[in-house]
């Protein structure tokens, strides 16, 4: 059903620009595929067994059946490759407030998730004090971290950890981007043009909105936000999702790139539309399907900085979703339960794979198919171990297994690169 169908062009600019949105438009894509009507995919539901037991290896192999150690999927995972980089930061603000520490962490999860985009497979980054080398995205959370605590992001001298609007990120180009992140011709970075003008649109999204980020325009700031829209429950203060996704979804909205689909005069992000559900009579926006993949990314984080160090809740986040991203999905099509339809893309003549831009209506199939799959997957191994969404919740199935499922599938099948299953071509704004 479409559950959009009566809205003016600007109520459903508002509706695809939430969460339950995602869901619902995934769910049509999925509807399609059962039926065989997809133009670039078929499902084979006789697969979803076998990336169920291979996910369930996975978490009984790393955390036995100690489930409530599974740490949530977020970009603190991202720092630790090798060792901890984290929490030896927290440990040198221990003087600090704690909400004070929670800010900078903030500070350093939203810059660090914008750079998150895939960086290509000829890309690494070499750590200066470890000498170790480091792909993808541990290599980017590294470098990132990195560019944070030397003070690439702060117009204070005196106070590096910190990211503002003033000398911070108004000086960030392309040039200190490839300086830090070590690109050069032997050492290639996909979509470096794309993951520079998110932080510089940042830095005009937080000076639009004061009321989210302060005066000073930094991201931590949205804590004072988040504690004007909470609650105090007992001894615990409760911060709705609903008021951290508006300071995500709309705070940010100024940092994707213009090109991105225009409804009702509102700027849509990350969605984009899928050529199977295109009908005729629809109004405009109805084939639209919605993903906000990094502001979803983001939010995972930004949850974990606040939890984790100041010790608030954040309620009512079920509607959040699995990423739609090439290591939940490549899962997907490395076990069979998706495939592309014979010779419906060109083939990369060096690797041998399929290739289409992130934008292309094969790779929106994909992601819907993806978003549906991660929930059937998560419902599929809580009844393989008998647990409860409270006892392994989304985001610990997503860390544990399916992301973590997709890389090491990818690593077996494609030993050289451990790359996706299709060649994609991004502009370091979408995956």
């Amino acid at each position: 059903m479409n559950i959009s169908a009566a809205l003016t062009p600007e109520q459903k600019a508002v509706y695809l620009r939430t969460l339950p949105a995602v869901r619902e438009r995934c769910q049509r894509v999925f509807d399609l595929a059962k039926a065989g009507k997809l133009e670039y995919l078929d499902y084979h539901p006789e697969k979803e067994v076998e990336v169920t037991e291979f996910c369930v290896g996975i978490i009984q192999r790393d955390f036995g059946t100690n489930y409530s150690s599974i740490p949530p999927h977020g970009r603190w995972r991202h720092f630790e490759s090798g060792r901890e980089r984290v929490a030896p930061l927290l440990q040198s603000w221990k003087d600090l407030d704690a909400k004070e520490s929670s800010k900078r962490l903030i500070d350093l999860f939203v810059v660090s998730a914008l750079l998150d985009a895939g960086a290509g497979k000829d890309w690494t980054y070499t750590e200066e004090s470890s000498g170790q080398k480091i792909a993808r995205s541990e290599g980017l959370a590294t470098a990132s971290i990195h560019m944070f605590t030397s003070g690439v992001f702060s117009s204070n001298p005196n106070q590096p950890c910190q990211v503002t609007v003033t000398e911070g990120l108004k000086s960030i180009s392309v040039e200190v981007i490839a300086q830090h992140f070590q690109v050069n011709q032997q050492n290639p970075m996909v979509g470096l043009d794309g993951r520079t003008s998110l932080l510089v649109n940042l830095s005009k999204a937080m000076t639009e909105s004061p009321k989210l980020f302060g005066s000073d325009g930094r991201p931590g700031n949205m804590l004072d936000f988040l504690e004007s829209e909470s609650k105090i429950s007992g001894s615990t203060r409760q911060v709705p999702l609903a008021a951290l996704w508006h300071v995500l979804i709309d705070g940010l909205n100024p940092v994707w790139p213009a090109s991105r689909a225009i409804l009702g005069g509102i700027s849509l992000g990350d969605v984009w539309p899928c050529s199977a559900l295109k009908q005729d009579g629809q109004s405009e926006g109805d084939d639209y399907v919605p993903f906000h993949k990094l502001t979803q990314w983001m939010t995972y984080s930004v949850i974990e900085a606040i939890e984790s160090v100041l010790k608030w809740e954040i309620v009512g986040r079920e509607d959040m979703t699995g990423l739609p991203e090439y290591r939940n999905g490549g899962l997907l099509m490395d076990l069979g339960v998706v495939t592309l339809k014979p010779g419906v893309l060109p083939i990369d003549p060096v690797s041998k794979l399929p290739k289409a831009a992130a934008t292309h209506p094969a790779i929106v199939e994909w992601r819907a198919m993806t978003v549906i799959m991660l929930d059937r997957i998560a419902d599929s191994i809580r009844a393989r171990l008998k647990l409860t969404p409270t006892e392994l919740n989304l985001a610990q199935v997503l860390e544990s297994a399916t992301w973590k499922g997709g890389r090491e599938i990818a690593k077996q099948k494609r030993p050289e690169s451990g790359g996706p299953p299709m060649e994609i071509e991004s502009d370091g704004t979408v995956f």
